[in-house]
């Protein structure tokens, strides 16, 4: 596998396992039988985790809709509910603020501002009351505004399910306390309670009525809840916030570095531009899609738009996924150059990173792993961030980092304890399927002996579902052939680097090799590989 790319022809000769096929399923994947098990009798095809150790990286916080910021080798997160914490190995995590209290260091100066800071939304005594009567303050990202030489925060105070209005607040210090600023964008209001926003600062009124209220009611599927900020620079320096969670889907609006309020674009219908809520670049009709973070990388030339799809909860199917474009504007697409729009089956679109899944050494499942935030490090790794439940009864979360390699910056000295993310050849992220615990990514590949073998795969699928993706039995052969109990394909490794490729089903795969440790420490090769906006891990174990 040394001696230049090395080819190998498609051949399938049979159909994949529904459990692989159709994204696992939640069944004991032990239950498996023999009955079709090819002449080989090497081929052992049972799933069984029997002499298989476990076991459970824990981040010791929990930190809701993680956003990450990194200064002078420290990590930090900041996050819902007034939540934060710090770290120097993005493994494990200090709280450095938990909970809404005045005494909270970093967000708690909020209260000195109650009446300005919760006028509209995100309290009992707001415009529009919060549902349960509590206070109500999501997903704040951090970022150093280059121009005055202070941090800011966006966040949203929010009341209903699309009363919200977005805010920030600024710093002269990462850990804060940040002080409130202004509002910024409103949303959910009606005839009567518009007033208290400044959408007809912006707009006329008889616009306003006819299409931001129908019904006296906000109008949701067509105009963004207005929660899940994200700010970044884009390639020419200049400052965006993307936003938007379900109801009209997510909008993209410029950022003025003076002042830190959002500029507000002239109207233009035809390529999706509002004049108060900016450009929208996916969703709408009140479809699950929140949680927009954009990251530029160089080497690819891409701005990646990662989003969460399903419900937040452990039943509700959350996961990541992910599009992008060559502009910061757009058009953001899937590996099929596509996009979801209102009118369509959104499950369809975006490159599916993860979701729900068991795999061996796991002492749980992981559920809804999303709401990610992304960056890339001063050493040019890049890393994806977000919360993890598991199928343990409860919501308790647990933040949880991932690496991720772009094409042209492999990096040989991976000093962070994290799950990784690679980029395949065609640019594309492929997740890893553990936390790291400092292994190597090989830049010269590896050898066939070493990737040989017999492979515990699942397969994320595009579904949107609380089924959990449990694994089948691959046998991925010297010869280049791909065997299972019921499947047959092929692979391929690209000479001299990390890359692979697998055909499974009838579906090809893009991806890469890397040799790690499980979350019990046990040393596993992997593979892991997108193909239809699907993706698909393997797991050896290397004693076997």
């Amino acid at each position: 596998m040394r001696n230049g790319r090395r080819t190998i022809s498609v051949l399938l000769v049979a159909a994949m396992t529904a459990g692989l096929a159709a994204c696992g399923t939640t069944e004991a994947a032990e239950n498996v039988t023999e009955s079709e098990t090819p002449e080989n009798t090497d081929y052992n095809f049972t799933v069984s985790y029997d002499g298989i150790q476990t076991g459970d990286v824990s981040s010791g916080v929990a930190v809701h809709d993680p956003s990450i910021y990194e200064e002078d080798g420290t990590y930090y997160i900041f996050g819902s509910h007034m939540s934060a914490a710090k770290s120097d190995d993005l493994l494990h995590w200090e709280s450095i603020a938990d909970g809404y209290n005045k005494t909270n260091p970093v967000y708690g100066q909020i209260y000195g501002v109650a009446d300005e800071a919760f006028a509209y939304a995100g309290s009992k005594n707001s415009l529009i009351q919060t549902d349960d009567k509590k206070t109500h303050v999501w997903a704040p990202d951090v970022i150093y505004n280059k121009t005055t030489g202070l941090y800011y925060m966006y966040y949203c105070t929010t009341s209903t399910w699309n009363a919200s209005n977005l805010c920030f607040g600024t710093s002269e210090t990462i850990e804060g306390p940040y002080e409130w600023q202004g509002a910024l964008i409103y949303s959910g209001f009606d005839k009567d309670t518009i007033t208290g926003t400044d959408v007809l600062d912006y707009v006329d009124e008889e616009y306003a009525l006819k299409n931001y209220v129908r019904n006296n009611s906000y109008n949701f599927e067509e105009y963004p809840n207005a929660i899940d900020p994200s700010v970044f620079y884009d390639t020419d320096d200049r400052m965006w916030m993307v936003y938007g969670s379900w109801s009209g889907g997510i909008y993209l609006l410029e950022i003025d570095p003076a002042t830190g309020q959002v500029i507000h674009p002239e109207a233009d219908e035809e390529h999706n531009v509002d004049a108060y809520y900016g450009k929208k670049l996916l969703g709408g009709g009140h479809k699950s899609i929140e949680a927009p973070y954009i990251l530029y990388d160089e080497t690819t030339g891409y701005y990646y738009l990662y989003v969460s799809y399903g419900t937040l909860t452990s039943s509700g199917g959350y996961q990541v996924r992910v599009f992008r474009s060559k502009t910061v504007d757009g058009d953001y697409v899937d590996m099929n150059g596509e996009y979801p729009t209102a009118d369509v089956d959104h499950q369809l679109y975006g490159l599916k990173l993860t979701g729900n899944y068991k795999l061996p050494s796991l002492e749980r499942a992981y559920m809804a792993t999303g709401h990610n935030s992304a960056f890339i490090d001063e050493d040019g790794r890049q890393y994806l961030v977000y919360h993890t439940r598991f199928n343990n009864g409860t919501e308790n979360h647990s933040p949880r980092v991932h690496q991720m390699l772009m094409n042209g910056s492999l990096h040989v000295d991976m000093l962070a304890r994290m799950m990784q993310m690679l980029m395949n050849e065609d640019g594309w992220p492929c997740e890893l399927p553990y936390q790291t615990q400092g292994e190597t990514v090989s830049g010269t590949g590896y050898e066939t002996d070493a990737v040989v073998g017999r492979y515990f795969v699942i397969n994320q699928g595009t579904n949107i579902s609380n089924d959990i993706a449990n694994p089948v039995i691959l046998y991925l052969n010297a010869e280049g052939t791909v065997v299972g109990r019921e499947a047959a394909g092929t692979w391929e490794a690209v000479d001299g680097t990390y890359y692979m490729h697998i055909t499974i089903d009838g579906e090809d795969y893009s991806g890469v090799f890397c040799q790690m440790k499980d979350e019990a420490g046990t040393d596993v090769m992997t593979f892991s590989a997108v193909g239809g906006n699907q993706s698909v891990w393997g797991v050896k174990y290397i004693a076997e």
